[in-house]
């Protein structure tokens, strides 16, 4: 079930707030009956836009006992809220004091800010009650024994619940056959319910505070009755009127472009990890990876017009930035010929690969340095290099005709790279090339292919023959400005100094 009330257009500070429904029907209904009759809400309807969602939950009928699993009931809630955070909600409303014992687990997965109905409880509290006041409780066993309460009022109050009979029978009127989650608000259940009250202020009680949402549905029988008892809907209502809830951001999520090609794709995600200065598992970034080797070849389209990677790459990256990805790695020098055209119909950023390894080369050994390109003859081709060069104040220079086939034929061969081959004639190949780049006057190397680093490494000084020259990994450059990019920390310097 979903309903809404429509705002008004004379408000220019619109709030959307988004109820999650369903875990308890009647409950969930009286909070969106109240928000709607509320001062605020009333005085101002053009600013209110009410969302509430309710779906089918499979154990809407289970009681909350002590040894209650909470594990369905997560899973709804996360679920209604990423259908909020879709929607555009400023902040959700989530009446259920058993889903606020794992608000946390929640609140660190979406974007949007619950409102904890704790706080507006405690708010309230410290409002009407002084310091010491004994509080009875009214909750399920569940809530009881999670300490929920004596962690929100057990420093400022005295808590106090129902003796063990009237508890058990606090229970069954509340979810019992024919009690009060069903509708039946009178009657058997409603003098239990009485009986729990009359215990807590026999032990001292002079407020009752509701543990359970449907409280709220026999609140009023109950102070007729002469019990001091809160109602948590109006309180919850009037506090998500003025309550913004803090902004949040769930942790920094990566995504990556896998599959161009797919050992490239392990070996970053594999340096993102190496590079991270954690301690422990959590501490590491997220990362979203669509693994898709079916991509079309990016080198084949721009070197003989074969099948355009475009949409099939424009696609990967809007799965990812709808999985919550922060900003997308594409861990493919040839791929970002085709960034650009891309960028501009993304949310999230593509952080380039070979602008970061330009920049990253400027800063540690200045410009004006003569750099060589080993890279497929597709990124060639396509020019990113040079321009990014360009800009930067490098010069590039490239493998001679026969040298560059030695390069593709390390790559593409039947014993090349994306064949699965590390060592051998491959890596020959990749030395001759790289040889013919330092005679003609190269002092820096980019391993231009994301391929060529599963065998020469990112290295300060490495002698080729008779030549000490610098081999820079872009991927390592890639998966270093993602960490920083994450606000994490580098075990490393983006590039070391190269020794002349």
């Amino acid at each position: 079930m979903k309903g809404k009330s429509k705002p008004s257009s004379k408000s220019s500070f619109a709030r959307k707030l988004g109820i999650v429904g369903g875990l308890g029907s009647l409950a969930g209904g009286d909070l969106f009956y109240k928000m709607v009759k509320s001062r605020a809400f009333l005085e101002d309807q053009g600013r209110y836009h009410f969302l509430f969602e309710q779906h089918p939950f499979k154990d809407v009928l289970m009681p909350l006992d002590q040894e209650a699993s909470m594990t369905s009931r997560k899973f709804y809630v996360f679920q209604v809220c990423q259908t909020f955070e879709a929607s555009e909600v400023n902040a959700v409303l989530l009446p259920c004091f058993a889903s606020h014992t794992f608000l946390k687990e929640i609140q660190e997965e979406i974007g949007i800010p619950v409102l904890d109905m704790m706080t507006a409880l405690r708010k309230h509290i410290h409002h009407v009650a002084e310091p010491g006041t004994t509080l009875g409780i009214v909750a399920s066993d569940y809530v009881r024994h999670s300490g929920l309460f004596e962690r929100y009022f057990g420093t400022d109050f005295n808590l106090v619940y129902p003796h063990e009979n009237e508890q058990s029978g606090l229970m069954e009127a509340m979810y019992g056959v024919n009690g009060i989650k069903d509708g039946h608000l009178d009657g058997v259940p409603l003098e239990c319910v009485y009986q729990a009250c009359l215990s807590l202020q026999n032990q001292g009680a002079t407020i009752i505070v509701p543990g359970m949402t449907e409280l709220s549905l026999v609140c009023g029988d109950l102070q007729r009755r002469g019990l001091t008892v809160l109602d948590i809907n109006e309180i919850y209502a009037t506090f998500a009127t003025v309550e913004k809830g803090r902004s949040t951001r769930p942790p920094f999520k990566l995504g990556i472009v896998g599959g161009v090609g797919p050992a490239a794709t392990v070996d970053f995600m594999g340096k993102v990890v190496a590079h991270t200065s954690a301690g422990r598992d959590q501490e590491h970034i997220k990362m979203v990876v669509e693994q898709n080797p079916q991509i079309p070849d990016r080198t084949a389209n721009l070197l003989n017009d074969e099948t355009d990677p475009t949409m099939a790459m424009y696609a990967t990256c809007k799965r990812l930035e709808s999985a919550g990805a922060n900003a997308i790695a594409i861990p493919c020098n040839t791929a970002h010929a085709f960034v650009e055209r891309i960028q501009a119909h993304l949310r999230v950023p593509i952080v380039n690969m070979l602008t970061e390894t330009v920049e990253a080369i400027v800063q540690r050994y200045g410009a004006g340095k003569t750099v060589g390109l080993l890279a497929t003859s597709g990124t060639i081709k396509s020019q990113v290099y040079y321009e990014a060069a360009r800009r930067a104040g490098l010069q590039i220079i490239i493998p001679g005709t026969d040298y560059q086939a030695l390069v593709m034929e390390a790559i593409y061969g039947n014993h090349g790279i994306k064949a699965g081959f590390r060592e051998g004639i491959c890596k020959d190949q990749l030395l001759t090339a790289a040889e013919h780049l330092c005679e003609l006057g190269a002092d820096v190397l980019i391993l231009g292919c994301t391929e060529l680093p599963l065998v020469l490494k990112h290295n300060e000084s490495y002698m080729i023959k008779n030549h000490e020259v610098a081999l820079v990994d872009p991927t390592t450059i890639l998966a270093l400005k993602c960490i920083e990019l994450a606000g994490k920390k580098n075990m490393v310097k983006p590039l070391v100094t190269y020794k002349n």
